[in-house]
């Protein structure tokens, strides 16, 4: 009796390990490529690269937003361990800070550009492959990448043109990736709000959540006469935050 209970206890543990493999192959090998199949359209290679690259995009577009529009700021204050960059500085007291980025928006789009570029070639390259496994011939022209920050979306373009033959030829050259997002807007309050500081050395959020009233802006004061500014839609939750060191008094003055 004791040795059928044993024998049935090692084959279950048996049929056991047989599931676990086969669950593992399924995960590594099969699902992957059952994902890549249904993301590939060969009608509609558009789609292709909005997926490719979408989710690249707007992590980048929010680190970004967190950091005072910096990927990588050189001179910033870390605040709930995260550096975030000064907008507007001046190492002086009694005195307004002087703004360090004017041309904010533009910075921005440069930045998404240049951390994206990579993952640009990569996903056109495997939109040129995926054709190639469906026996097309495939050529790609290999263009630029333009960002725009517009009211409530980014919109990012690639001047790239592809040309597949089987059968019949066709060109494709109108490539972008389009995200609803917010940045724009929250820029154009960043900038007011810098405005502010460096001409009379300070904000009030008030104002803003008046004029904009889905809009919720914490003033963080710290204790070197820092201010972090967090700028939040309440709609999205999302964020841009920035420091700012302006008019500045010593202790005890």
């Amino acid at each position: 009796m004791y040795k059928k209970e044993k024998r049935g206890q090692i084959t279950i543990f048996i049929i056991l390990a047989i599931l676990i493999v086969v669950l593992v192959i399924l995960f590594v090998f099969v699902i992957p490529k059952a994902k890549m199949t249904t993301t590939f359209n060969d009608k509609n290679p558009q789609a292709f690269i909005q997926t490719c690259l979408e989710d690249k995009i707007e992590t980048t577009a929010e680190t970004i937003a967190l950091q005072g529009g910096s990927l990588a700021p050189e001179h910033y204050f870390t605040f709930n361990e995260i550096d975030i960059g000064y907008l507007c500085y001046t190492n002086e007291n009694y005195k307004t800070c002087v703004i360090q980025k004017p041309l904010l928006k533009q910075n921005i789009e440069s930045e998404i550009e240049d951390e994206i570029k990579e993952d640009v070639v990569n996903c056109f390259n495997a939109l040129r492959e995926s054709y190639e496994r469906k026996n097309y011939d495939a050529q790609m022209e290999v263009g630029t990448t333009t960002i725009e920050l517009l009211p409530k979306r980014i919109v990012v373009s690639f001047d790239y043109a592809l040309t597949v033959s089987k059968g019949q030829t066709d060109r494709y050259d109108d490539f972008s990736v389009i995200l609803n997002n917010n940045l724009y807007e929250l820029i154009g309050i960043t900038n007011s709000i810098v405005q502010w500081e460096s001409t009379v050395g300070d904000a009030d959020p008030r104002i803003y959540m008046t004029l904009y009233p889905d809009l919720r802006v914490d003033k963080n004061n710290r204790d070197d006469g820092t201010t972090i500014y967090v700028l939040t839609d309440k709609n999205t939750e999302n964020k841009f935050q920035f420091a700012s060191r302006s008019l500045v008094f010593p202790p005890g003055y």
